[in-house]
């Protein structure tokens, strides 16, 4: 799932592209999107929650847009930042924060869905990642070095392909939603979401992945499974 930002200070300007990317009803990702109308509101959801493409506005009061992606980059160096402005005078500057595109205002609904799909695909070629933080440490974890995640009560822990194992502050549901629409991953019991292309063998009670490790499989949830089990091998072998 891509998760898009849009941050403009202007109402009709933010609801006009919030409404060009909802309608996008041929968009070849599951994307979520949130709006902000002010700098230090994105500023800290970002640094929770990090996004895929932000589409910031330039020219607002207090924090600019070049402010506010100064303070991003800083602390995030691959997210995609696309300015949407009515100027064509703050070009250069955009590039120095390694702005991926800068879209002039009034935003063209086919320039702004070509821009998102050239992010989308930008994305798409590196690895996924998610961001948890354990005792004041920010960890970056690649997805596809996930092998399941387990919950333990109001905590995480993170089984990896190699062995190691982290655990993160949140609950399970706070994980879920970096799954959505993600068909390598599928919760097959409250307790459990695994990375289906470690999974070494299954039953109708259990799965086992490749490290050995037995995971429950929820009684409701097989035929589920074994539909998100073979799409994910089928999407590899057509890869």
């Amino acid at each position: 799932m891509i998760r898009i930002a849009c941050c403009d200070d202007d109402k009709k300007q933010l609801e006009t592209v919030t409404s060009m990317i909802v309608s996008w009803d041929q968009s070849p990702v599951v994307f979520h999107l949130d709006t902000f109308d002010e700098g230090d509101a994105l500023i800290s959801a970002h640094l929770k929650n990090p996004y895929d493409i932000i589409l910031l506005d330039i020219v607002m009061p207090l924090l600019n847009g070049l402010d506010i992606a100064k303070e991003i980059r800083s602390q995030d160096k691959s997210v995609k930042i696309v300015f949407l402005t009515s100027s064509r005078e703050f070009a250069f500057e955009s590039y120095r924060v390694k702005a991926s595109d800068y879209l002039l205002k009034p935003v063209v609904m086919e320039e702004l869905r070509s821009c998102l799909l050239e992010r989308i695909n930008e994305i798409s070629t590196v690895d996924r990642f998610i961001t948890i933080t354990n005792g004041g440490i920010h960890h970056r974890i690649i997805l596809s070095d996930v092998e399941y995640l387990e919950a333990q009560g109001k905590h995480v822990e993170i089984s990896m392909k190699n062995g190691c194992k982290l655990k993160a502050n949140e609950a399970l549901n706070t994980f879920e939603k970096h799954f959505e629409g993600d068909f390598e991953f599928f919760k097959c019991h409250r307790s459990f979401i695994i990375n289906l292309s470690q999974v070494s063998s299954y039953s109708a009670k259990e799965i086992t992945m490749r490290s050995h490790s037995v995971i429950p499989l929820s009684r409701n949830l097989i035929k589920e499974f074994e539909g998100a089990y073979f799409t994910a091998l089928f999407g590899k072998a057509g890869a």
